[in-house]
């Protein structure tokens, strides 16, 4: 898939995980983001980035990888139908429209594999430029987790669970 600004996202591959990790370690180690051990060694991060029910993609521009996915199913059984995904983006193309193609391209791959919404769990809610991006991508808060997070500069902060109904129907949680 081919995306405004020249952005290809594709399903990443083995050969990507060099990138990929340049991508995840200084978001990881930052701790700013992700409920990720902030010491987590290489071979652990893409191993939970691509473990199983998600599938992992690759954002590139003009070959570079910019950017990763990785989208699945948030629940077993009775959350089946509902999807989560989680985006990284290298810190050098931050601006570059990079997050909302892989966002566009996450709910656009989930609603092609039947799942009837997206549902993000644990987006932290001083994380303002996501918590944004997300919004205009058309996610509402469907929930407020207070202090859930422990921010390394700032302590404890919020947590929000975000939704969209992804079959066109209303988006209230």
């Amino acid at each position: 898939m081919s995306g405004p600004g020249g952005v290809k996202i594709r399903p990443a591959t083995a050969t990507d995980h060099d990138a990929i990790w340049d991508i995840l370690r200084p978001i990881y180690r930052a701790g700013e983001t992700y409920c990720i051990p902030r010491d987590i060694d290489r071979d652990e991060a893409l191993a939970d980035w691509f473990a199983a029910p998600f599938t992992a993609f690759v954002a590139e521009v003009d070959g570079r990888i910019l950017g990763t996915s990785h989208v699945g199913a948030n629940r077993p059984a009775g959350g089946f139908h509902v999807s989560n995904a989680s985006f990284a983006t290298h810190p050098d193309a931050r601006g570059r429209g990079i997050a909302r193609a892989l966002g566009e391209h996450a709910k656009a791959w989930a609603r092609s594999q039947g799942f009837r919404a997206m549902q993000f769990n644990f987006v932290v809610s001083t994380n303002e430029d996501a918590v944004h991006l997300w919004q205009k991508l058309g996610f509402t808060i469907a929930g407020r987790l207070p202090g859930a997070f422990v921010h390394p500069g700032k302590g404890p902060v919020d947590a929000l669970v975000m939704f969209q109904n992804l079959k066109g129907e209303t988006n209230e949680p």
